[in-house]
């Protein structure tokens, strides 16, 4: 710490007196600069909230010192020792927290981790949330706690998008979600600004059994589901932002129930300069699974490992490190298999018999090093580089002998049992894929901040390197004869001549390909918060670019730039009532990742171009006070526009492409969610979209796309008992309609626009809180050690209700109708759990 006692212009003036002063005092000014070093102190610690979530941004200042908390909460402030000290924590949405008369030793390094409570402040008409500013931005922010407490079959941070308007998918045994109507892929999911990759050969709901996102390591999570800033890359639908806490002590978790077990460990030094959390959980679906129409012996197991390691060499320099290993392996030796469908007048059953099985096996590893560096209060730089290797390989033998059958409708006879057969048939499947994924990515970012304007940028590489072969054939025959492809037609004279040519599968690919993608990415953007006249006004303009190159074995490279500005208007009138409004307007193009490339042959078409959306989103937020507690009412109308249409199908969840960009497409629709403490201390909301996507393939006309699905409402509520606060009650409530049931195999989707059943689904959770923060225990007593403890019991779709993500297409063989079948879901599933914090 430099103190210099006299003004600079004095002691350079040119008067001679002026002089002789500066030669006396230059010398003293010195040896004061060394005797202040020597007299200093630090403060620093983590910023928490009410949840010990850490708090970025809270300023804290100390006369004429002052600093910032980073992005994990931490700061570091150096002060004057010997002397008191009076120093103030701030944060919009936040009580201030003041530490007077504090005295350091010289020298000394005094811990401080401060909780900061909520405090709602009115400014100029506006309810400010701890996190206000995102609500400017059209940015939804969920509370961590939230996602560990709500129950779901594959509980996590998708089990709670999945209740936020806009957002859908009918299958609880996948973590996919499609928004606004997107599909999978064109969704963005960063981990502390580390984009993160999902698995490539997935069907049948074999994703990922864990979600790659932890959600005992999250400390913030933040959602768009469109209309996003230019920062956040190029995909069409969605961005999910999720932040990893720092721990400030040292804390262990364990939790199991039925479905499997884990463990988040966190740890800090003593100097606090390094810390680190990390999760290992272990999962097994077969109580799932097994509560199916197909009896199988099917043992589904996932395992995973990840870590987030933080040094902090300076308050200006942090390197972080995240890491990730899982693997999940799926052993199937389906059995038989009763599905009842049809009508009133007209039941129908399919019984299916099985031989053979199959297993399926995917391993994903991903290392990422990010540098943070902080040049004053003002300007934030980062570096990150990240590797992501995957091995995939799906094998299968998989006979199945069917029967297409009436069903007995007697009261008095067989109800439910098979009459007459209609049909008989079978198929064999044979599957002998495998892939290795390599992605490379090398980035930088920058944030200067002052004055409430914000200049961001960005750039970045990506090399991609996949190497893929696929080995798939479907063998079909009815009553003793092969079912051939359409396509190309044979001449086929039987019984009057015999047919002498080769057994052909009715749907084969063959494929390996060779294929690597170089990407060279850019952004910049510009926001600002000012005032116009008495209105509260945001703004922010961006732009992205980006040019790719596609190169490999067996066909020609190929090149494309793109350019895509975005921009987001919010306004604050100076109304009585509390009134936000947003707007915003942009260009998202995706360009083709590996599996647009490949069409329905497993070939890849160099000549893929990016997909283009162009977002209108306007929205507005209201916040009032009901039965004296704060609600918020949140809605937004949306319209995209859609260009180089890659069109799809959906088998469960797997995406197939056509990898001709030869269809136009639109979406629109509205969301509404009413979130508030419909129960004082614990936070609900009630979610309602509407949505219509349809596509024109070749100028043929529109049709529903495979995402059309119209109307959604989801209810997630929580509760406890009055006289007993310990005793909680999670639900959450999932109405879809229905989405368009596909066509069979090599059939034009022209002619089949049927939907699947209505999508319903409850589920409820009931624990109880032995330990927590608020119900601590003295020493001695049994529950002492603990820092949480709870047990409780989940029920999974309580109504039991019969929901389907796909159907099974079988023919008739007197009248060679074809007949979709259901593949139903999940039905009611009991599961025990319990977690412990030490």
């Amino acid at each position: 710490m430099l103190v210099i006692p006299l003004p600079l212009k004095v002691l350079f003036s040119e008067n001679d007196n002026v002089i002789n002063v500066k030669r006396l005092l230059v010398p003293l000014t010195i040896l004061w600069a060394f005797l202040a070093q020597g007299q200093t102190a630090t403060i620093l610690g983590t910023v928490l909230d009410a949840n010990n979530n850490p708090i970025s941004e809270v300023n804290i200042v100390s006369g004429n010192l002052g600093t910032n908390t980073d992005s994990n909460g931490y700061y570091l402030l150096e002060l004057v020792a010997e002397t008191k000290n009076t120093i103030t924590f701030s944060h919009l949405g936040h009580e201030n927290i003041v530490l007077k008369d504090v005295i350091l030793n010289s020298n000394e390094t005094f811990e401080f981790n401060p909780v900061m409570k909520t405090d709602t402040i009115q400014v100029a008409g506006v309810i400010v949330s701890p996190t206000g500013d995102k609500t400017l931005e059209g940015v939804t922010t969920i509370d961590p706690e939230i996602v560990r407490k709500i129950p779901g079959a594959n509980a996590g941070v998708e089990n709670i998008l999945k209740l936020l308007p806009g957002v859908s998918f009918n299958n609880e045994l996948s973590t996919q979600y499609n928004v606004r109507g997107g599909n999978f892929d064109e969704n963005l999911v960063y981990v502390n600004g580390i984009e993160v990759y999902r698995p490539f050969l997935v069907r049948s709901a074999k994703q990922e059994g864990l979600s790659f996102l932890n959600s005992h390591m999250i400390s913030q999570l933040d959602f768009s589901s469109g209309g996003f800033q230019a920062k956040y890359g190029d995909k069409l639908s969605s961005v999910l932002d999720i932040t990893y806490k720092t721990p400030v002590d040292f804390g262990l978790r364990v939790e199991g129930s039925l479905l499997g077990a884990g463990t988040t460990l966190e740890t800090i030094s003593k100097n606090k300069k390094f810390s680190s959390i990390t999760g290992v959980r272990y999962r097994n679906n077969s109580l799932l699974v097994n509560s199916q129409q197909t009896l199988s012996n099917f043992n589904p197991k996932f395992v995973d490992a990840q870590s987030y390691l933080t040094y902090r060499f300076s308050k200006k320099f942090h390197l972080n490190f995240l890491g990730n290993y899982s693997i999940n392996d799926y052993e199937n030796e389906p059995l038989t298999r009763q599905t009842n469908f049809g009508t009133i007048n007209d039941p129908r059953a399919l019984l299916v018999f099985y031989e053979g099985k199959e297993n399926s096996k995917y391993s994903n590893a991903l290392g990422a090093i990010k540098a943070d560096l902080l040049i004053g209060d003002d300007v934030k730089l980062s570096a990150t580089t990240s590797i992501y290797h995957a091995q995939e390989e799906e094998f299968s033998d998989i006979i199945a002998s069917y029967e297409l059958a009436e069903v007995d409708t007697n009261l008095g006879g067989n109800l439910g049992g098979v009459t007459s057969s209609r049909g008989v048939g079978s198929q064999f499947n044979r599957a002998r894929n495998q892939l290795d994924a390599l992605i490379l990515n090398l980035a930088h970012r920058g944030k200067y901040k002052k004055n409430g304007k914000t200049l961001e940028w960005g750039i970045k590489f990506t090399h991609e390197d996949i190497r893929d072969q696929l080995r798939e054939s479907e063998f079909i025959d009815s009553a003793g004869f092969f079912i051939r492809p359409s396509e190309p037609p044979v001449i086929n004279n039987q019984p009057e001549e015999p047919f002498t040519g080769d057994l052909v599968a009715f749907e084969g690919v063959q494929a390996i390909n060779f294929a690597k993608t170089n990407r060279f990415s850019s952004f910049a953007q510009f926001s600002q918060q000012t005032q116009w006249g008495n209105n509260e006004i945001y703004f922010n303009l961006g732009m992205r670019a980006q040019h790719w190159v596609l190169s490999g074995e067996g066909f020609n490279s190929n090149s494309q730039t793109l350019f895509s500005p975005r921009a987001q208007f919010s306004v604050k009138p100076d109304w009585e009532k509390d009134l936000l409004f947003r707007f915003a307007i942009g260009s998202y193009q995706q360009p083709a990742f590996y599996r647009e490339l490949r069409d329905i042959t497993g070939s890849i078409n160099p000549n893929v171009k990016a997909q283009r959306s162009i977002h209108y989103v306007m929205g507005s937020e209201f916040s009032f006070n009901l039965w004296n507690r704060p609600f918020i009412l949140t809605g937004e109308a949306y319209y995209k526009d859609l260009n180089n249409v890659n069109t799809y199908t959906i088998e469960d969840i797997r995406i197939r492409y056509a990898a001709q960009n030869n269809a136009t497409a639109y979406a629109y629709g509205f969301d509404f969610r009413l979130t508030g403490t419909f129960v004082p201390g614990a936070e609900s909301w009630v979610s309602l979209g509407y949505l219509k996507t349809e596509e024109n393939i070749d100028g043929r006309g529109n049709i529903s796309r495979p995402t059309d699905q119209r109307l959604k409402l989801a209810v997630l509520f929580q509760d406890y008992v009055p006289t007993i606060p310990n005793l909680r009650l999670h639900l959450n409530l999932v109405y879809n309609t229905g989405v368009p049931g596909g066509s069979p195999n090599n059939a034009d989707p022209y002619d089949f626009q049927n939907r699947l059943r209505d999508y319903r689904r409850a589920d409820m959770g009931i624990s109880y809180i032995f330990a927590d923060s608020k119900n601590k225990h003295p020493q001695g007593h049994w529950l002492h050690g603990f820092k949480e403890f709870n047990f409780g019991f989940e029920i999974f779709n309580m109504f039991n209700n019969q929901n389907s993500i796909t159907n099974t297409w079988v023919r008739d063989v007197d009248t060679q109708q074809q007949f979709a079948v259901p593949n139903f879901l999940t039905s009611r599933v009991l599961n025990v759990k319990f977690g412990m914090r030490f």
